[in-house]
């Protein structure tokens, strides 16, 4: 009897032991964890490449233009007389040039002597606002050769006879020679600032000739220009030797 009773117990315990192990599964037939807190998921962060930066088009190179986008223009007033160049290759004689000149080549040696003179020049006049009733001529070589400018312009007034008085005090201390595309100047005192003068007229045109070395007549023929109209000349018109610079035809 009491084996019995002890096999029921046992029995009774076992029963309670199932239920209480089924108590504790899941309804998906798991068995939790009620001990440990779940922690949220932690993202990692993703890195994300810089898109491309363009790189901006060259700029377009500047011209060098002037402001109406066309050619430069003479001062207004300046007037130019204009003489043909030698043609290319032709072989100047002694009497010229003194050496072959050559097509292409400008030829320099031995033409030191060679007075300048108005085939192979460009001869330019321009009227200056200061200093006062002054006027600039400008010689260029627009020929092959060299060539000297000896002395001073010689200058004729409209239809004169007399040629325009020189400055003696602005004789250089040597000879101005240009090589093709240089210059020389000679200033025009074109009349007395005070107005002592004589025989103020308004001249319109001015013939100019080139000394030889030996300043005994004229070098070649003449350059005629048309003088701006209201060019005023008195007696005391008179003008420089030539010179090296602008400067230096201004400085008497």
């Amino acid at each position: 009897m009491r084996t019995h009773r002890i096999r029921i117990a046992a029995a009774a315990a076992a029963t309670a032991a199932v239920l209480s192990l089924t108590a504790c599964q899941g309804s998906g037939g798991g068995t939790r964890d009620e001990g440990r807190a779940s922690s949220p998921a932690t993202a990692t962060p993703t890195t994300q490449a810089p898109a491309a930066t363009p790189t901006p088009a060259p700029a377009p190179a500047p011209t060098d233009t002037d402001a109406s986008g066309g050619k430069s223009t003479s001062p207004q007033g300046t007037t130019e007389a204009t003489t043909p160049a030698p043609a290319p290759g032709k072989n100047r004689g002694k009497g010229e040039g003194g050496g072959k000149d050559t097509a292409g080549t400008p030829d320099t040696a031995g033409t030191a002597d060679r007075p300048c003179d108005a085939s192979a020049v460009r001869v330019v006049y321009s009227p200056l606002s200061r200093p006062l009733n002054h006027a600039m001529l400008t010689v260029t070589n627009t020929g092959r050769t060299a060539c000297s400018a000896y002395h001073a312009p010689v200058l004729r007034l409209d239809d004169g006879q007399a040629a325009v008085a020189v400055d003696q005090g602005s004789k250089p201390q040597a000879v101005v020679t240009l090589f093709p595309g240089e210059s020389a100047y000679a200033a025009m005192i074109l009349s007395a600032a005070d107005g002592s003068g004589n025989h103020g007229r308004t001249s319109k045109k001015l013939t100019v000739w080139f000394a030889p070395r030996d300043d005994a007549g004229s070098a070649g023929g003449p350059a005629v220009l048309k003088l701006p109209a209201d060019t005023y000349t008195d007696s005391t018109t008179r003008v420089t030797y030539w010179q090296s610079s602008m400067d230096d035809a201004l400085g008497f």
